[in-house]
């Protein structure tokens, strides 16, 4: 998933790209895997990127800030073709080997500037961008391309931070780090939902995940470790205090209730609904705009 705090992806790649019944390492990496899945992500017996985001063979993906490419891969592995799009080279060399490892035969990682998608309208059944509105100069721009690549009846996949997540790590993080430049936007949760339907989309769902990230990155700038490899005993103990309250009978409706208090992201499930004025009916095998 691309949900990501501060500090970078939230989920750490190799777990989420674990194909079905294959070991996903023990630790962080497994125990964020099982909340994600307990909170809707990567619903490997219904082929859903997010509960109410199915994902096919008929599937046109586009997946933009597509960063490690988690969510890419996990669509192409259920047969969709998927269009990654991403303005680092260095995250578009981690897709490509992220889809070549998938065996993605209808895959293409595209370098792109966000707010003009180099591709022709209306190509996309489903649109996911997660973790990227808030980065952008502008919010609205993004979407109106997002609304323009969609086809009719197209599915959208949306995350931001929250904004009381955003408030936790203020306080968590380093002096020197809340003094660099290019702060980003924080989205509240009514704003998000504004942005969305002002875009001309419909909102299907609008929910909250990742308590347990929120935590995990709350703690991990007082313990000097690196990311690549974050063992320490505190984030240890959290982790493996999460998992244990996941096991018990209440620990699945705690989790709900946790994430709706302070969640690491909010996500909206959106559909494009109608047809307006400006938009055109492309070949779907023709996906790319010639004049970009």
């Amino acid at each position: 998933m691309a949900a990501a705090s501060a500090w970078g992806d939230a989920v750490p790649p190799s777990a989420a790209l674990a194909p079905t019944g294959a070991a996903v390492p023990a630790g962080v990496s497994a125990v964020g895997l099982l909340d994600a899945r307990l909170s809707g992500w990567y619903r490997e017996d219904t082929g859903e990127l997010f509960r109410g985001v199915p994902i096919g063979a008929d599937d046109v993906v586009v997946d933009v800030g597509c960063g490690a490419g988690v969510n890419s891969v996990f669509c192409v592995r259920h047969g969709a073709r998927v269009i990654a799009l991403d303005r680092q080279p260095r995250l578009l060399r981690e897709v490509r080997r992220g889809l070549a490892a998938a065996d993605a035969r209808a895959a293409t990682a595209l370098a792109a500037c966000a707010e003009r998608l180099p591709l022709r309208d209306g190509v996309a059944t489903r649109l996911v961008c997660t973790e990227l509105l808030q980065h952008v100069d502008d919010p609205r721009q993004l979407l109106a391309e997002l609304y323009r690549v969609g086809g009719v009846g197209a599915l959208y996949l949306l995350s931001v931070p929250d904004a009381r997540q955003e408030a936790l790590q203020q306080q968590a993080l380093p002096p020197d780090y809340l003094e660099q430049p290019g702060a980003r936007r924080v989205i509240g949760r009514d704003a998000f939902a504004q942005l969305v339907t002002d875009a001309g989309l419909t909102v299907l769902e609008h929910t909250q995940y990742g308590f347990f990230w929120s935590i995990w990155w709350a703690l991990f700038p007082a313990c000097g470790v690196e990311l690549d490899d974050p063992a320490h005993p505190v984030l240890d103990h959290w982790v493996a205090t999460w998992h244990a309250l996941l096991q018990t009978p209440q620990g699945r409706q705690l989790q709900q209730r946790l994430d709706r208090f302070l969640p690491l992201s909010q996500v909206i499930v959106a559909r494009k609904s109608g047809v307006r004025a400006q938009d055109r009916h492309a070949d779907p095998e023709d996906t790319t705009d010639a004049a970009a």
